[in-house]
């Protein structure tokens, strides 16, 4: 029997799991409060890869990567295949022993990974300083993308599938639905996958939950590089190729942000701290900053998503530690799958927590 389903928020997570429902044979009606892709996912990095130790996230990251592959190609959205590597500093005994558990923990879950010899690292990554690492490890199945086009395609089946899509249209949740525009809209069931904004809308309806928003920053610098993506674990900072050069993130604030009001430009310290990283580490002698800017992902107190039943006729998916663009493919698709019936995953249960936990907020790439 064909059900009346209500998702909150265009993003990439809520936009995959619109379609999949709508291609199961649901009726589904996504409300956004600004454009498609306006919140995380238009701020996202587009780093993308399956490179997990856990067995679930490794299953989840793993089936992702399946998905952006057969959809590259789609419209203007491109899996640009470019492999993954991270390494720790020859003194930074910590995150080498890290890295060596996480490749062993990959291995064991069939993830295209191994461990790379420094001489290795620098062949394969020419243009990066690679005298000072030591434990080096690379992940073959990865690649990067804008995105905004995946954004725009999922939109487009959705629609295709029969998905009512409204944007520019706020709203807030209300028994059995939805108030929009004033007008009360009833629905069987209830998706809130409203990134930043999810914690907001499930307290004005009565209900908590233990997530919290956090800022993390990103740049793009005009250097033409021939370069793998990467993770300096040691340094602290992540990078892949770009259209315009080379994009350098991380800058992440380690304290609640309000997802009204925070500011959604770089700051100037971190964007000081990105060219000189940069700087040291491609050998760029002054490089120019094409763009800058923030963006907001969402903490938990274990590190895993509350992505689950909150209430009969309520899910909830958020708590992506900056990895849910990423992961959106599998994600919506296990919203979908678990929607319509199927069983959910236990470790993601959001009822885990009652909501009113105390937790630092811990970035989502760290070792």
């Amino acid at each position: 029997m064909t059900r009346e389903i209500g998702i909150v928020g265009g993003g990439a997570v809520g936009l995959t799991a619109a379609s999949d429902l709508a291609a199961a044979g649901e009726d589904v009606t996504l409300f956004e409060r600004d454009a498609l892709a306006a919140g995380s996912t238009g701020r996202a990095a587009g780093v993308l890869y399956d490179a997990y130790a856990g067995e679930i996230d490794a299953r989840i990251g793993r089936r992702s990567i399946e998905r952006f592959r057969e959809l590259s190609g789609d419209g203007e959205f491109e899996f640009h295949e470019t492999p993954y590597v991270w390494f720790a500093h020859e003194d930074d005994d910590r995150r080498g022993d890290a890295i060596r558990e996480q490749v062993a923990g990959m291995k064991r879950h069939g993830i295209d990974a191994e461990l790379l010899a420094p001489e290795d690292l620098a062949d394969l990554a020419p243009a990066l300083d690679t005298d000072d690492a030591g434990v080096a490890a690379l992940a073959r199945n990865a690649g990067w993308t804008d995105p905004a086009t995946y954004a725009e395609v999922m939109a487009e089946r959705a629609r295709a599938a029969g998905v009512d899509i409204r944007t520019h249209t706020p709203v807030s949740l209300a028994e059995g639905g939805v108030l929009a525009d004033g007008e009360r809209e009833a629905f069987d069931v209830m998706i809130v996958a409203a990134g930043a904004h999810t914690k907001r809308i499930l307290e004005e309806a009565g209900r908590s939950i233990a997530m919290k928003p956090y800022r993390v920053q990103a740049l793009v610098l005009d250097a033409a590089l021939e370069t793998p993506m990467g993770y300096d674990a040691s340094a602290g900072f992540y990078f892949r190729p770009h259209p315009d050069g080379l994009l350098v993130g991380d800058g992440t604030e380690e304290v609640e942000s309000d997802p009204e009001g925070w500011n959604r430009e770089a700051d100037g310290a971190f964007v000081a701290s990105a060219l000189e990283r940069t700087s040291e580490r491609f050998g760029l002698p002054e490089p120019t900053v094409e763009r800058a800017w923030a963006g907001l992902c969402t903490a938990t107190p274990d590190g895993d998503p509350l992505l689950g039943w909150l209430a009969d006729g309520l899910y909830v998916a958020t708590g992506w530690q900056g990895h849910g663009f990423m992961r959106a493919p599998a994600l919506g698709e296990r919203i979908a799958r678990e929607v319509r019936g199927e069983p959910g995953i236990g470790a993601f249960d959001p009822t885990r927590f009652t909501g009113e936990e105390e937790f630092p907020i811990v970035e989502g790439l760290a070792l």
